[in-house]
């Protein structure tokens, strides 16, 4: 391997990515037992950049929200 086919190889290494801690968000939400709702929502939210089209997703994670409060977990 020559000095320029040895520079590329190093140029095309990807850096090791860490491990994350996990956002202390998303770990709320998990222990809710909402994750998935949750992310139905951002998605809805992400594809129409409008609040009013996710009105089905919002209630799915209204709802949920709800029965874990009910439950009082």
């Amino acid at each position: 391997m020559n000095n320029s086919e040895k520079e590329t190889a190093v140029e095309n290494r990807s850096l090791p990515v860490e491990d994350e801690d996990e956002d202390e968000w998303d770990a709320r939400i998990k222990k809710t037992g909402c994750y998935k709702e949750n992310e139905a929502l951002l998605i809805c939210h992400f594809d129409t950049h409008d609040w009013r089209k996710c009105t089905s997703e919002m209630k799915a994670f209204k709802d949920c929200m709800n029965s874990y409060k009910k439950a009082g977990i």
